[in-house]
């Protein structure tokens, strides 16, 4: 396996994705699996594709990604992020298009804490008049 070009972090809620761009034709594997094989809904397919499609540079590297944590949708999304900073760190002239596409911001809507007395983080208890 040829050594990375460059590797990056993406993060978002509780995911964690660590991704590693190579020079290469295109080919995308995730935890060591084939990416349509781990992301099946195409929603998630696309979210993650966007920073390729933007730089039309969806053939020229592979990309090797180890991610942990959260959801489905939270990993896409640490992905998305993580491939973006990786073209960024790559080609500087990158960097606006994907900026004014919104793909180099890290979300920062995390799940709320629970209270004590409540069920949730806002879900109270139902009221009982009597």
């Amino acid at each position: 396996m040829p050594k990375p070009l460059i590797q990056t972090t993406g993060r978002r809620k509780e995911s964690v994705a660590r991704v590693r761009l190579r020079p290469g034709t295109g080919v995308i594997a995730v935890n060591g699996r084939a990416f349509a094989e781990y992301f099946p809904a195409e929603s998630h397919r696309t979210i993650v594709l966007e920073p390729l499609r933007i730089t039309q540079t969806a053939d020229v590297y592979d990309v090797d990604v180890s991610v942990e944590g959260g959801g489905v949708s939270g990993q896409a999304g640490a992905l998305r992020l993580g491939i973006a900073r990786a073209i960024v760190a790559l080609d500087e002239d990158q960097r606006l298009p994907l900026k004014r596409a919104g793909l180099l911001t890290r979300d920062p809507r995390e799940k709320e804490r629970r209270k004590y007395g409540l069920k949730k983080a806002r879900k109270a208890p139902q009221y009982s008049k009597r």
